[in-house]
């Protein structure tokens, strides 16, 4: 017999699934710090991916099970080896994606909750035992929420608390020695159409270092992209800029996020990476709609696009598309300009 939820009792054992991404994994964090603080006797056991893992994987008193997706299926063989024998009470299947379903079949629970019919693309209804309740147009930090109200856990705490080592700390420290306030760019994202242009950051990083007396730094991955993206803005920008792009780690990034007073960022980790430490984030959105996955605490400050790029491309309104409808179109992103960024920025210093 199905177990009914909500539960009658807390759970002792609890599996949460969230391989990817950055953000999506910080979102995460939340919710796993409600049920420790709410239900402390729940054992809470984390399959995560590689990159997010050395991100978020060393929260004290959760259990992280790494799953290498590079390793094809290996990793699933690996996965088999680390959960030989165990079961846990509950599932939270948080991925809709097959892979993240494929996975999920190695893990023993009696509950198996997923999203609802709505929200479980990818079949992953197929792969689960219980549905959460169907929230329409919720950010996705919010939507994590659902999964713990559905077993009975009403409470929020919207606390992350990332451990970030002293050596990090340390690394941030000795890049800001002049005593100013800091702008973070983080410019790319992990889609190229999420990108804004070179040439509006370089503008916003003058403005930011000649009219508010700020020291502008790139931020960003390891990647030839992201390399590229953050020499062209260096050498579009007449301000001098301090190009950290592929130099840091994770936890180096954001010590690095921490010490900054603010950081611009389109629809991409590091944005959410600033929520968990409290930097004030102004996101710029057109390809993607703020209101499900902008940075949670900032959304005042973000620059939203999206109802005119989404209009443009698909000649609707938002509450007649689907939530979390993407809009494709290249020039979606040019829709931001400079004046509208600054007109975020200025008074975050006023």
């Amino acid at each position: 017999m199905k177990p009914s939820l909500p539960l009658a009792q807390p759970p002792k054992s609890i599996c949460i699934l969230r391989l990817s991404a950055i953000g999506d994994c910080t979102h995460v964090v939340p919710m796993v710090r409600t049920i420790q603080k709410h239900w402390p006797g729940a054992g809470i056991t984390w399959i995560i991916g590689t990159l997010e893992a050395s991100l978020v994987g060393d929260i004290e008193g959760v259990e992280f099970i790494v799953f290498d997706k590079s390793r094809r299926l290996r990793a699933l063989v690996d996965l088999r080896r680390a959960l030989a024998g165990r079961s846990f009470d509950v599932l939270l299947n948080l991925q809709v994606a097959l892979r993240a379903s494929i996975v999920s079949l190695f893990v023993k629970a009696p509950v198996r909750l997923g999203y609802d019919r709505e929200r479980a693309r990818d079949a992953q209804r197929f792969f689960t035992t219980h549905r959460v309740a169907a929230v329409e147009r919720q950010h996705v930090l919010d939507s994590f929420f659902e999964f713990t109200r559905a077993l009975g856990l009403a409470e929020r705490e919207l606390e992350w608390n990332l451990p970030i080592p002293s050596a990090a700390r340390e690394f941030a420290a000795s890049i800001f020695d002049s005593g100013r306030e800091v702008l973070a760019i983080n410019a790319s994202a992990s889609k190229a159409i999420r990108n804004w242009s070179v040439e509006g950051y370089a503008a916003v990083a003058d403005h930011a270092a000649a009219k508010l007396g700020l020291d502008v730094v790139l931020t960003g991955g390891p990647s030839a992209a992201e390399a590229r993206l953050a020499e062209a803005i260096e050498k579009a920008a007449d301000s001098r800029l301090l190009n950290l792009v592929g130099k840091t780690n994770l936890k180096e990034l954001l010590a690095v996020i921490e010490r900054a007073s603010v950081i611009l960022a389109p629809d991409t980790g590091p944005a959410h990476m600033g929520t968990t430490v409290g930097t004030p984030v102004i996101g710029l959105y057109a390809a993607s709609n703020p209101l499900r996955s902008g940075p949670y605490l900032s959304l005042e400050h973000t620059v939203n696009n999206y109802a005119e790029a989404l209009q443009a491309e698909c000649g609707a309104r938002v509450d007649e598309v689907r939530w979390g409808t993407r809009v494709r179109a290249a020039a979606a992103m040019e829709t931001i300009t400079v004046e509208q960024v600054i007109e975020k920025l200025d008074p975050i210093f006023s």
